[in-house]
C-alpha cells in the first residue's frame, strides 16, 4: 500500500485554506527557523488557484510577520498544474496524480528540489532541499486543511 494519496485534480484538491508549519534548517550554520501560519488557494481570474500564504517566522530568536504569493494555474494535462511566482514567472510543475511529485527550479547559481506528498484527504507536505554558493538549506512544509474547508477530497 503507498504511502500517499493519489490526487486526481491538484486544483480541485488544493482549493480552501490550509494550517502551514514549516520548519527550516541551515545545513551550513546549522541555525533552525519555523513558520506559523496559514495559505489560502482561492479562484484565480481567468483559472486557476491564487496562493496566499501568511503568517510569523521565526529565525535566530526573531520574529517577523512573513508572506508569500504564488499561481496555481492549470497544468498541461489536466488534473495538474503550473506553479507560477507572483509575478507571472514559471516556478515548477505540479502533478499529484500519484499522490507524489519532484520538481526542480534553478534560481542564479543555486539549485531548489522539491518533493510533495498527499498523506490523506487534509494532509499534505513539501520538502525543499536548497543547494549552492548561496543556500544550504532543507525547508520542511506540513499542511493540514483548516474545517469546514472545500477541496475535491471534501466535496466527493
Amino acid at each position: 500500500m503507498a504511502a500517499w494519496l493519489p490526487v486526481p485534480d491538484v486544483l480541485a484538491h488544493l482549493r480552501g485554506s490550509w494550517r502551514v508549519e514549516r520548519s527550516v534548517l541551515d545545513l551550513a550554520g546549522g541555525d533552525e527557523g519555523r513558520f506559523h501560519g496559514v495559505t489560502v488557494f482561492g479562484p484565480l481570474d481567468g483559472g486557476g488557484l491564487l496562493h496566499e500564504e501568511s503568517g510569523t517566522f521565526t529565525w535566530r530568536g526573531v520574529s517577523r510577520p512573513a508572506t508569500r504569493t504564488l499561481r496555481f494555474l492549470p497544468g498541461a494535462t489536466p488534473g495538474t498544474a503550473e506553479v507560477r511566482f507572483a509575478d507571472g514567472r514559471p516556478f515548477h510543475p505540479l502533478d499529484l496524480t500519484s499522490g507524489r511529485w519532484t520538481a526542480e527550479h534553478p534560481c542564479a547559481a543555486d539549485r531548489y528540489r522539491g518533493e510533495f506528498t498527499v498523506l490523506d484527504a487534509d494532509h499534505w507536505r513539501s520538502v525543499w532541499r536548497v543547494g549552492g554558493p548561496a543556500k544550504d538549506l532543507v525547508l520542511t512544509t506540513g499542511y493540514t486543511r483548516e474545517p469546514l474547508s472545500t477541496g475535491y477530497m471534501r466535496e466527493r
